[in-house]
């Protein structure tokens, strides 16, 4: 590690105004991305600005079908909402696969949604969800929202405050997880709502999280799992790496839709 300014923010007023005194800042609020690429040296900003005692960032709310979840509630209080659970069960299920208890238990639904790692779950689930992303200046639709490898539409002194999405009539999530970080190497994010089916993958894409128009195209004509066993998703634009082809990555998008799929129709 190296020297750094630590401030701790009340406020977000409070927060936006020590970002644009550091000479090069960055805000944090579970750490669990920003620490350890710190601890690499391939993050070594000026001060560090944590977000996580602002109490506006930390509540969850439900009004009618319209659920809102503050950027900084963790995915452990996420998984253990009553609210969501009442709500969109698949939610509670997707967050309560993340990492391990530490994790969960420091890791924020905006942290994760803000550094947009190609295999983090929260991404597929609002892409899904068809959310809008709640921030200090603006509100972004989950889709113009996600741009890329670890990219998204916030500007630099720009911080997520909520995500809000109507809770669906059916959603379910299933991932394959690498057993070591527990990352998705393939996750798949069904959701239905008003006739309209919505199918978001993360952890298998060549540029993230994408919206799967196969699988979208058999669940419209019929939502059930054996809808989707002549399905293929194209590898084209999927992923290789270490622990797996694009090959496999394009036979674990179906097998996990269709484990999505069954525990939506549970």
């Amino acid at each position: 590690m190296y020297d750094v300014n630590y401030h701790r923010a009340g406020s977000l007023e409070e927060a936006l105004k020590l970002f644009k005194a550091a000479e090069d800042g960055k805000f944090i609020a579970g750490g669990q991305t920003l620490i350890p690429a710190m601890k690499t040296r391939l993050a070594a900003p000026s001060d560090l600005v944590d977000l996580r005692h602002i109490a506006d960032l930390k509540a969850i709310s439900v009004s009618g079908k319209t659920v809102t979840i503050g950027a900084g509630v963790t995915h452990a209080e996420v998984a253990a909402s009553a609210e969501v659970a009442a709500a969109c069960p698949a939610l509670c299920h997707l967050a309560g696969l993340i990492g391990d208890p530490q994790v969960r238990h420091m890791g924020t639904i905006g942290g994760s949604l803000a550094n947009n790692d190609p295999a983090a779950d929260y991404p597929a689930a609002m892409l899904a969800l068809a959310a809008t992303i709640v921030t200090s200046t603006r509100e972004i639709a989950a889709e113009d929202f996600f741009s890329g490898l670890f990219e998204t539409a916030l500007e630099e002194d720009e911080i997520i405050t909520a995500v809000r999405f109507d809770a669906p009539e059916k959603a379910g999530y299933a991932k394959f997880p690498n057993p070591a970080s527990r990352y998705a190497m393939a996750g798949v994010f069904v959701a239905v709502d008003g006739g309209a089916v919505r199918v978001a993958v993360t952890g298998a894409g060549d540029d993230g999280v994408f919206r799967s128009a196969e699988l979208e195209a058999a669940l419209a004509a019929e939502f059930s799992a054996s809808a989707l066993e002549a399905v293929a998703v194209p590898a084209d634009d999927l992923m290789t790496d270490i622990h797996a082809s694009a090959e496999y990555r394009a036979g674990l998008v179906v097998a996990m839709a269709k484990r999505a799929v069954a525990m939506a129709t549970s």
